[in-house]
């Protein structure tokens, strides 16, 4: 495990304890010599992250898209990443994300956070994402989410070998077994 796809909101949401946790990742990161591959924003949590990861001498990897470029959303401290990748659109800036790294993170987010995530849990049970997927659920974030996995399961939708395939923790430890020990689900098939 070298790089890291972290994704998380644009914003820092209401309760200060998200930010703590984002410069927790970014020091667990670096301390694991971890690269973040995140989307190459300098607003919100991608912001305080990037930043910390930066400021304790970590290596950053901006994945970016044209349009939020064009939008003045990249980080202003663009020189300091170890690279920055410009795609054509949103789906590219996604797959490009998950290509080059070697796991995912959900930190608290929005819409667009929880979108990438879930489409990286869904490409790993198609065998297009070899990554393991961790929900860092901080604050019980992401609670009613977990639930919403577990009813998936008992109603059929998802398979039980499958819902292991999946961490939500607020625990950097177990985050870090969980993702040093993953085997990628077993394709289904039809």
């Amino acid at each position: 495990m070298k790089r890291i796809a972290v994704y998380c909101g644009a914003a820092t949401g209401t309760n200060p304890v998200y930010v703590t946790a984002a410069k927790k990742l970014a020091s667990w990161l670096v301390s694991h010599d971890l690269e973040l591959i995140y989307g190459g924003g300098g607003v919100g949590l991608m912001g305080v992250l990037s930043d910390q990861v930066l400021a304790e001498g970590g290596k950053v990897h901006g994945v970016t898209t044209k349009q939020l470029v064009a939008r003045g959303a990249e980080s202003p401290r663009l020189r300091e990443l170890s690279d920055l990748t410009v795609t054509d659109n949103m789906s590219a800036r996604k797959a490009e994300m998950m290509n080059i790294s070697n796991g995912c993170i959900a930190l608290p987010g929005g819409i667009g956070t929880l979108e990438e995530i879930t489409q990286a849990f869904s490409w790993a049970r198609l065998g297009d994402n070899p990554n393991p997927c961790v929900f860092y659920n901080v604050n019980g974030y992401y609670d009613l989410l977990a639930k919403m996995f577990d009813k998936m399961t008992s109603e059929g939708f998802l398979s039980a070998a499958d819902r292991k395939k999946v961490l939500f923790s607020d625990s950097l430890d177990e985050i870090y077994t969980f993702m040093t020990t993953y085997t990628p689900p077993k394709i289904r098939q039809y």
